[in-house]
Formats: structure tokens, sequence, C-alpha cells
């Protein structure tokens, strides 16, 4: 059995107690949602029904990427955001893999505490503990793995549902086990989770090859338009809104694209960032670096008023795509000295 961490030892009595004192719990998907955000999701709601408890996840600001749709209970996500519900029918939200209000919802305004008893599990380092109880552990590559430490801690059941869910969204958001904080104990997670579920290749599989066309015009788009600063230290790719409705583009697509990956592949290229401009003058930007100890683009990220890993960040800035260009390289500039 893998090791549970001692964070996790010492928040899971406590948010177990809260999780019985509720009868309806809400859960959500964060902007832009990756697989660990809605793999978790899912397999949280089935963990609580497991205690007979009723768990509704919403889909959150952004649609749910079709590539995601065969995910086990993807069906049954509630097609709405924060402010579309009504919180009375809940007694507890549980927040995850969100490092701020602003990953819960972007539609209005979200500030702590939130007016709803909610818990916080996250492994984001730059989260902000807006929770009543905060469950943060920096250490996990993936929220997937802290929930498969939680359930172990419950007496969860690992069913094959449960087991997908909770695959995909480590194998994801470790880069395929690539990324740094990968140990022993998420491949042993992983291990257990394919015993149970070992169908995981066909949920790997419809994941990698459920591609739109415009996800491939998408990627034209961004690498076409690649240049790089500060003596090839950061590579930038951008996609403006003109790009996006000369090839009717869906702007939910920039969450699935690799670009900033295949990008920071390259050597000598230390930084990476891909900005889409998803509305006029709203900037999403994605970062990724080679070499995490010397280029922490979380530290980026916050900076412009996002957050994320040493690794792997992003942000949202509100104004004109070449201004956000323009900030990046500024602020990229200062931190790292170039």
């Amino acid at each position: 059995m893998t090791e549970i961490s001692s964070i996790i030892k010492e928040k899971a009595p406590l948010i177990l107690a809260e999780i019985k004192k509720a009868n309806s719990i809400l859960l959500h998907c964060h902007p832009s949602p990756d697989p660990d955000s809605v793999g978790s999701a899912l397999a949280m709601r089935f963990a609580l029904e497991q205690m007979g408890k009723k768990a509704t996840v919403i889909k959150g600001d952004s649609e749910i990427p079709l590539a995601f749709m065969h995910f086990p209970g993807a069906n049954e996500i509630v097609r709405k955001n924060f402010f579309e519900i009504d919180l009375k029918e809940f007694d507890l939200f549980l927040s995850l893999d969100s490092a701020s209000t602003g990953m819960i919802s972007r539609r209005g305004e979200m500030k702590a505490p939130l007016p709803i008893r909610t818990i916080n599990i996250d492994h984001h380092p730059s989260n902000t503990s807006y929770g009543e109880i905060n469950l943060v552990d920096p250490a996990s590559p993936a929220l997937a793995f802290m929930l498969y430490q939680l359930f172990t801690t419950w007496n969860i059941e690992f069913t094959h549902d449960i087991s997908v869910d909770l695959f995909v969204g480590m194998y994801t958001d470790t880069g395929g086990f690539k990324y740094e904080g990968v140990s022993y104990r998420v491949l042993e997670a992983a291990a257990e989770l394919s015993k149970i579920a070992p169908d995981f290749t066909k949920a790997l599989f419809i994941l990698d090859n459920s591609n739109q066309k415009d996800a491939i015009y998408f990627d034209a788009a961004a690498l076409n338009s690649v240049k790089t600063y500060l003596n090839d230290n950061i590579v930038i790719a951008t996609v403006s809104q003109a790009d996006l409705k000369a090839r009717s583009i869906s702007p939910a697509v920039a969450g699935g694209s690799e670009v900033e990956n295949r990008l920071k592949s390259v050597i000598g290229w230390n930084i990476s960032a891909l900005l889409t401009e998803i509305d006029p003058d709203k900037i999403k930007i994605s970062f990724r670096t080679r070499d995490a100890d010397k280029f922490d683009v979380s530290k980026l990220a916050v900076a412009l008023g996002g957050g994320g890993h040493k690794a792997t960040s992003g942000a949202l800035l509100e104004m004109p795509l070449e201004e956000a260009k323009a900030a990046v390289v500024s602020k990229a500039k200062e931190l790292y000295n170039l």
C-alpha cells in the first residue's frame, strides 16, 4: 500500500468529519479544465456517493472537452458554473485543484470566505488557503494522487470507475510520469489503480485521439507565430481572436494544446509561453520550462496574477495581446535576470 503523506494523515479526519455532517455536496471543474480537474472531481463524487452523500459536479466556467467525455461519470456533470447554481441546495463545497477563488469561477466576484462552507484540496504551491479547511500538498504532482491517499485513509472502495478517473488524472498531470515530483509512491498508486482498471490504456487512447480539426488549426496558428526573446531564453506563441475567427476555432481547444510543451523541448528555449486571446483583450497564458530549478515559472505566473507549479503554470491577463506579450517578457527579464 502506498505510503500516506503526513499532511494528508493530519487533514483527512477533519475533512471526513465535515463530509459526514453534510447531506448535499458541491464539486466543480476549474476554468479550462484539464484531465486532473475533471477526473478528480468525478472520482470524489463516486467516493462521496459510497458514503451515502448526494454529490453534484458542475462544469464551471468552461465546457468539458470532448476528449474527456469518456471519463466515468462525465455525462452526469451539470452544465452550470458557480454563479448559476443555488448554493442553498448544498451543505458543503469541496473545491478541488484550484489554487485561488479565481480558479472556481471568473464570472463574478469571488472573495473568501465563500458563501458556503468550503474545503480546499489542492497541490499548487501558490494556493491562497481560502477554505475553512485547507489541504494543500505542493509535493504531490497531481491532485488525483492526493485523492488516492485520501480515499485509502477513508477506506473507500477503489471501483473500476474511480480507478480510471484517478489514473487518467495522475497520468496526465505528471506528463506521463515524467514531471518533477513523480516518485515510487506515485508509481505504486498508479500500479494499484491499473490492477483494478486494466483497460486504462483505452481511456488514454481515446484521450489522445479525440482531436477535432480546429485543434490542428489552433496548433498551426500558434506555431506560425513563434518568436524568441531575451537571448532565446523565452519563446512565445500567440493565437489572437482574429486567428480563431479566421478558421472558426473554438477557444476551448487552447486547453488541450501541447504547443508550449513542444516549444520547451527545444534546447536553449528555457521558458515557453502560449498566449491565447480567448475573448477580446482577455489573454490566457500557459507557461512551461525545461529547468524548473533555474526558471521556476510559478513565480512568473504569480507575478502576473496567476499561479501553478515550478515547471507548469498559467495566468489570465485582461489587456491587448501585444501588451500581454510585452508584460511576459518584461517580467521574465526582471525575475530571472535575463
